[in-house]
């Protein structure tokens, strides 16, 4: 995918490489959390049906925050994708899976043929998206799925009173232009693309509301732990299911 597809992303990446060192880096490049989000979005895929030997296209992979809680239960196949070279090089290495696949993103396009995976998920990759390219990869997504596949994605709600911070942040710093795209969604939007696509809309989950089960507690840096069931975030992103 070209850099140009993700306002700011790049030179966000590089600039926190040159201030920060690299596990720093790679760590904020995809939000921070690192460790808590992994865990997290590991279980939302295991309690929405992601078997051991699935095959998971983890679409805006980043820096590998959740292939490498995945790492330890995924046996079955692999695919992540991102449009930062640095983020798919430190990835690949923490994984340490010779027989998982880590690809630069090529447009909007999705390096894989038709009808192959379980379930391919975006986590916070439709935050940084424009509508139109959003659209277009919810259509790749449905192509590369198995029958009755699903699609897994977070997303930033208007109607969610905790995501509305995250506006704020970024109207504050529209004047620098130093941050990555922030989109927001709307669940009557969801529900035409997924009609236009011909996907059926399983479950849209306001991320205000604890939901994922947890096999463990999650801690954050700031001292916060979900213990038995937990969000995606301190103000939860929002999680929709559309199946194929």
């Amino acid at each position: 995918m070209s850099n140009t597809h993700h306002p700011g992303y790049p030179d966000f990446v590089s600039t926190l490489v040159k201030d920060h060192p690299r596990d720093e880096a790679m760590h904020l490049a995809v939000g921070g959390e690192f460790e808590a989000l992994g865990q997290l979005e590991k279980m939302l895929l295991i309690h929405l049906g992601l078997r051991p030997e699935d095959y998971l296209i983890d679409v805006g992979c980043g820096s590998g925050r959740l292939a490498r809680p995945l790492s330890g239960y995924l046996t079955g196949p692999y695919l992540g994708i991102d449009v930062v070279p640095e983020l798919i090089e430190y990835a690949r290495g923490l994984v340490g899976r010779d027989d998982w696949r880590f690809e630069l993103a090529d447009g909007f396009r999705i390096p894989e043929k038709d009808g192959r995976a379980d379930i391919v998920c975006f986590f916070s990759v439709f935050t940084h998206l424009l509508h139109e390219h959003s659209y277009l990869y919810l259509a790749e997504a449905k192509r590369v799925l198995k029958p009755h596949g699903r699609i897994v994605f977070s997303f930033l709600d208007f109607a969610v009173s905790s995501h509305w911070d995250v506006f704020q942040s970024a109207v504050d710093t529209v004047p620098e232009l130093s941050q990555p795209l922030v989109m927001f969604l709307s669940k009557d939007a969801i529900h035409a693309w997924a009609g236009r696509l011909g996907l059926k809309v399983e479950i849209i989950q306001d991320g205000d509301v604890p939901h994922i089960p947890l096999s463990s507690p999650v801690a954050f840096s700031d001292g916060k732990v979900f213990e038995g069931k937990g969000k995606l975030g301190s103000r939860g992103q929002s999680v929709c299911v559309l199946r194929a």
